[in-house]
């Protein structure tokens, strides 16, 4: 296929609750759509889940746009594209900007599986029809709202429950929902929030027989890692440190994680996320599929991910009411006994409520290739 026009539309959305972390809190996400069309006018769909600041990546949601519209569209002009896979090679010579690169390849994935008249998750090679999910509660203002949202949360039938801690808000806040929910399935997001300084403070998590911590230390670190978790029985989950299936390998072989979350946007596409799938299940190292407080668009691309064999630990993809009022897709994404069905219709399997996008976007800009 060859790609004739890309659409990046910035939208805005405001989340029903503020989601706060060790960064900081944010309650209106502000964030890109990317739309392809082909030579005979099929049209996918990408989310560019960058942050407004740079604090989880060096990326921002006006960097990325900066990135795609003169680097990277730029690089898909003229060309034949006979799969998905080889945008990833096409956009090499950009280094890094990965959330810019993966919003527009989960675009083009789109296009090609409904050229092809399948699903996402066929096109990927996904197995499962329902996948399980979890969900993330971020830092809330006292103990109790905390547990009120882990009720509500397993009420509605989530799988697992994870909760964001940093220095001076973790001990005692997993001591308080222990107490008050002693056995269920319980992971801990520290967001690079600690060093090796904090060893000792670190190993009081294995009293909370947590499911894992997630990236405890450094954002770009696996060697620090590595030492850590030798002196945890808790297992240590990568997710900042994991760029590319490279990064899991070594990551893997220094012993630095027994567990990884993958995250399209951080990785650069879909194709990669697959390969690091690929890594950790040979390598018999469960994955999970983590979240980017994302819209419809790029829930329904987590979906069709997740759908691959080795994600084995539910994911961050809650349903769209978890987070916003209205979503900006049909169907909206929704947990059943904590279950998602995975869309087997074409592409995504979900289609764009212009209305609610019209109504939630600042600017567009189009690009005729």
């Amino acid at each position: 296929m060859e790609i004739r026009n890309v659409t990046i539309r910035e939208l805005e959305m405001t989340m029903k609750q503020p989601f706060a972390t060790s960064f900081g809190s944010m309650q209106a996400r502000h964030f890109t759509i990317v739309e392809v069309t082909d030579e005979h006018g099929n049209r996918g769909y990408g989310e560019g889940v960058a942050f407004p600041a740079p604090f989880y990546t060096e990326e921002t949601t006006q960097t990325s746009i900066h990135v795609m519209r003169d680097f990277l569209i730029p690089l898909l002009k003229g060309k034949r594209i006979s799969h998905p896979d080889e945008i990833r090679d096409l956009f090499m010579p950009i280094r890094k900007n990965n959330m810019a690169k993966a919003a527009i390849e989960c675009a083009v994935w789109d296009c090609y599986a409904k050229r092809e008249d399948v699903s996402l998750s066929a096109a990927l090679g996904g197995t499962k029809k329902k996948i399980g999910t979890g969900i993330s509660i971020g830092l809330q203002p006292t103990a109790s709202e905390l547990n009120e949202r882990i009720a509500a949360s397993l009420a509605a039938g989530y799988e697992r429950i994870k909760v964001k801690v940093k220095p001076g808000r973790d001990i005692g806040l997993l001591a308080e929902i222990r107490e008050a929910f002693p056995d269920i399935p319980l992971m801990a997001d520290a967001n690079s929030a600690y060093s090796l300084d904090d060893l000792d403070l670190l190993k009081e998590f294995d009293r909370f027989s947590l499911l894992m911590i997630e990236q405890p230390l450094g954002a770009d670190d696996i060697v620090d890692h590595a030492v850590l978790q030798k002196e945890l029985d808790t297992p240590i989950c990568l997710d900042e440190s994991i760029l590319s299936a490279d990064d899991a390998r070594k990551a893997i072989g220094l012993g630095s994680c027994r567990v990884v979350n993958i995250k399209i946007g951080r990785v650069g596409g879909l194709t990669e996320a697959r390969e690091i799938h690929d890594v950790c299940q040979a390598a018999r190292i469960p994955v999970w599929c983590g979240g980017m407080l994302e819209a419809g668009v790029g829930r329904a691309h987590n979906i069709a991910l997740t759908s691959l064999p080795n994600f084995t630990l539910p994911g961050d993809t809650a349903g769209s009411s978890n987070y916003w009022h209205h979503d900006i897709i049909i169907p909206e994404v929704t947990v059943d006994h904590g279950e998602i069905t995975v869309p087997e219709g074409p592409g995504i399997g979900c289609e764009i409520d212009w209305p609610e996008v019209e109504r939630r976007t600042i600017r567009v800009t189009e690009l005729n290739l």
